[in-house]
């Protein structure tokens, strides 16, 4: 954020007819202090300002050149850079950058202290305690002035990582008993409850945190068998396509969505994991081509079934994005990592040339 005092007072003294001597006599300073106020070399002294505002017959923030309104409108800008880039280095340069210029800015705060924390899984235990006092301040300040409750929740979360990576996980385990809902206090179970048993009202609400509720449990699914510590990779990929392919049984018999939006989070996960994590390109191929299969279904679906579309809607856009076109292309796009080398094996282009 650029503070152009110095602009300001030479556009305000010249609106007057003033010379810097005039004003550096007005104000009881030397001429070369206001010569170099107008250079933008120094500022006034902050002793200075609101006699300088009452002066010229403005406010501080016009004196300071401060404007809430475009100041506002840069911050969304950087923010929203900032979500096109989170998980690459630009990202990181964007929301350092960010966080040194709007240091002030709530969700500035977050985004700084999660990237550099790790996100919100798998977070490095020597990383949290390094930054342990800065992480400390963003979430008082957070809790002290942010009314908005999915930061205030952030920061109750990283406090909680904090006290982890101490050694202190009984602490860190009583905040999310404290301040996080349980399953039965959530919502949409909140909302669901709203409307009698026997009303249009209340099974659109059922099917909706159906839908949202397979889609979460199905990820746990999907870390049960990736992360089982007995199984190889190679019995973890043979686990996934077997339960796959008993889901998609499920919705041939039954033409319940709920079992799609398991296959798809289930799948989405276990084949994220063996790209990442050591799957072999054949194992990455089999995963993936019942994935985008799993996603183009609910595609399809979604036109006809409202409560399925709008539990997507809880991840804002993603309600009225196609989420088979968008997986598909990013794996067409890939120009980096491992997706981008796997392009290159024959097997797993003809996947995606199948659904392109």
């Amino acid at each position: 954020m650029e503070i152009s005092v110095g602009s300001n007072i030479k556009r305000l003294r010249m609106a007057k007819n003033m010379t810097q001597e005039q004003l550096s006599v007005a104000m009881n300073v030397t001429c070369a202090a206001v010569s170099k106020w107008e250079r933008g070399e120094t500022y006034p002294d902050i002793t200075l300002l609101q006699p300088l505002a009452y002066f010229f017959g403005v406010t501080l923030d016009e004196l300071m050149g401060y404007n809430q309104e475009k100041i506002q409108a840069e911050i969304d800008e950087v923010i929203a850079l900032y979500r096109q880039h989170w998980n690459d280095k630009k990202g990181r340069e964007i929301i350092v950058k960010a966080y040194r210029d709007y240091p002030n800015d709530y969700w500035i705060m977050h985004y700084y202290m999660w990237n550099i924390g790790g996100d919100f899984a798998d977070n490095d235990p020597a990383v949290l305690t390094k930054h342990k006092d800065e992480f400390r301040s963003i979430c008082e300040k957070i809790l002290e002035g942010c009314t908005e409750e999915n930061l205030r929740l952030g920061a109750w979360n990283m406090r909680a990582k904090i006290l982890h990576a101490e050694g202190k996980t009984e602490e860190a385990l009583e905040i999310y008993k404290q301040k996080f809902t349980d399953w039965y206090t959530t919502a949409g179970q909140k909302a669901e409850q709203l409307f009698a048993k026997n009303t249009n009202e209340y099974y659109f609400c059922v099917q909706k945190n159906m839908y949202e509720l397979s889609d979460f449990a199905a990820d746990k699914l999907a870390r049960t068998v990736f992360f089982a510590p007995m199984l190889s990779i190679a019995k973890k990929a043979k686990h996934a396509l077997d339960c796959a392919d008993a889901l998609f049984s499920s919705f041939d018999k039954t033409g319940e969505a709920f079992f799609l939006v398991i296959a798809s989070a289930f799948l989405g996960r276990i084949e994220n994991d063996l790209c990442y994590r050591g799957g072999t390109d054949e194992q990455i191929v089999a995963v993936m081509d019942k994935n985008l299969y799993a996603k183009l279904k609910i595609e399809e679906l979604k036109g006809t079934n409202e409560a399925l579309k709008r539990s997507f809607g809880r991840f804002g856009e993603e309600a009225e994005l196609n989420l088979f076109k968008s997986n598909l292309e990013k794996r067409v796009k890939a120009i980096s990592g491992r997706r981008s080398e796997l392009l290159k094996n024959p097997a797993y282009k003809a996947i995606l040339d199948k659904y392109i």
